[in-house]
């Protein structure tokens, strides 16, 4: 099955272009390279463009009429430099998104997984949410999320559409195979940080944000690791139609469900099982909230469960594993222009 992914030289797309391909499918990849890595598309089957760019589009579908389902990744996602630059998060992730659902539909592309986020949950008290919980997006970013699971939604109802908005909680890790992971120079996820901190690339990590009311006072979260995600997704694209019979046909022909292991995870308590995995302290350095930072949430993922037969099976000591593993591989598999 071919299946067309946006932002497939990202670290969550080009991760689930590997999952499909060890079970048997063909990912064909779109990315603008704006933040995608193109050694992420090397033996892959490669578009650079705009995901606005209706000529690029209609080419895709001409060369590969047999797509059978999209993957919607591309997007920006740095909560702080939403808050900083609006503008450009609306443009790219709502207006561009708009354009590109509508391109699909027009193109007979009518099922689509929408990468959605946790951070559109507000906070619930003991931190777990459902997907029936209350949404109260607190940044540009998250804000850009709930604006396009309101579209897509809307498309479905209203063009026959078919959509799945699967709402991340925190990915952690790396292909177990090395083929990718993060791909930032300067990642701004907690891993990357650690990582970052424990191959001196920073002098210190930050602990952002110490008096919420969690168990340390520190931000809780549901780390998932990235290959466990990507089986989530694999699932999610090539059996819509079971997922949809198991959800009992809605009408409006629109599904949301939580990727996340069901695990509150303090900071805290991800840097203790970061120093245990690692085997040594690293500084760190307690800080104020960053803009646009909130306390956090982790899943109840009984509906990934139902609906995709899915549940995370690798611990977090994995993700930290391979975080660490490609952290050292990393410099050598990208190449970085100063």
């Amino acid at each position: 099955m071919k299946i067309l992914i946006t932002g497939g030289a990202g670290y969550i797309g080009s991760t689930v272009a590997s999952a499909l391909l060890d079970s048997g499918h063909t990912p064909i990849l779109l990315d603008s390279l704006v933040t995608g890595r193109p050694e992420f598309t090397r033996n892959r089957i490669f578009y650079k463009a705009d995901i606005a760019n209706y000529g690029a589009l209609e080419t895709i579908f001409k060369e590969h009429p047999d797509i059978k389902a999209c993957l919607h990744c591309a997007a920006r996602i740095i909560v702080p430099e939403s808050v900083a630059h609006p503008y450009l998060y609306y443009r790219e992730n709502v207006a561009k998104s708009v354009e590109f659902f509508h391109i699909l539909h027009e193109l007979g592309c009518d099922k689509v997984v929408f990468s959605s986020s946790a951070s559109i949950y507000d906070l619930v008290p003991g931190f777990m949410v459902t997907e029936q919980s209350p949404l109260n997006p607190s940044s540009p970013y998250a804000r850009t999320k709930f604006m396009m699971e309101m579209v897509l939604k809307d498309f479905c109802g209203a063009y026959g559409m078919q959509g799945i908005a699967l709402r991340y909680f925190n990915p952690i890790g790396a292909d177990p195979k090395m083929r990718s992971g993060i791909h930032v120079k300067e990642p701004s996820h907690i891993l990357g940080k650690l990582v970052d901190t424990a191959l001196g690339r920073i002098a210190e990590f930050p602990i952002t944000g110490t008096n919420y009311e969690t168990r340390d006072g520190t931000g809780i979260r549901d780390y998932v690791h990235i290959w466990d995600l990507a089986r989530a997704h694999v699932l999610a694209l090539t059996n819509f139609k079971d997922v949809f019979a198991r959800a009992g046909q809605p009408v409006e022909n629109y599904l949301v469900i939580n990727l996340g292991t069901g695990l509150g995870v303090t900071v805290r308590e991800m840097v203790n099982a970061f120093e245990k995995v690692y085997g040594q302290t690293i500084n760190k350095r307690e800080m104020p909230p960053r803009p646009g930072d909130v306390a956090g949430a982790y899943a109840n993922a009984d509906t990934a469960l139902r609906l995709l037969n899915w549940k995370a099976e690798l611990p977090i000591e994995d993700g930290i594993r391979d975080a660490l593993k490609w952290g050292e591989l990393r410099n050598q598999i990208l190449s970085w222009d100063e």
